[in-house]
């Protein structure tokens, strides 16, 4: 992990910023969707349902992840830096935030998100699509073992 790294839960005027992360991570890595199909809206009214964590570094938020409480399912995990150890910190906490086992959907065609999680002890439980949707999607559980 980076050295002064924190995660925490998201402050309200936190929102915006994460938001602005959200939309600059799904363009730059979803390449596959058209970036018009991103916005801002979609996370700030998804967030108004979960829990937002960020990861904080000298003031700058550098990655964030949303959690659904009740289903302990990761809606939302995004990095504005890789390979430095701000995902592992952010699935970390949540972890232990979830006190439970966690879930989440990576669609079909993110295949650097779906080896992150498989590294990180997911695995596929289900494959889908939802209705209306042109997405394929795995649903992954996280897998701890006593070691």
């Amino acid at each position: 992990m980076t050295d002064g790294l924190e995660v925490r839960r998201a402050r309200p005027d936190e929102i915006a910023a994460c938001a602005d992360l959200y939309l600059k991570v799904l363009t730059d890595t979803f390449t596959w969707i058209p970036p018009e199909r991103h916005s801002r809206a979609d996370f700030i009214q998804a967030a108004q349902s979960e829990e937002i964590y960020v990861a904080v570094e000298g003031g700058r938020i550098l990655g964030l992840a949303t959690l659904f409480r009740p289903q302990r399912f990761i809606h939302s995990l995004y990095v504005s830096e890789r390979g430095r150890g701000i995902g592992q910190a952010l699935l970390d906490h949540l972890d232990r935030e979830a006190a439970g086992t966690l879930s989440l959907k990576v669609q079909a065609a993110n295949l650097r998100a779906q080896r992150f999680y498989e590294r990180e002890g997911f695995v596929c439980v289900e494959r889908g699509r939802d209705p209306g949707s042109d997405i394929d999607w795995l649903r992954l559980v996280r897998v701890r073992t006593n070691s």
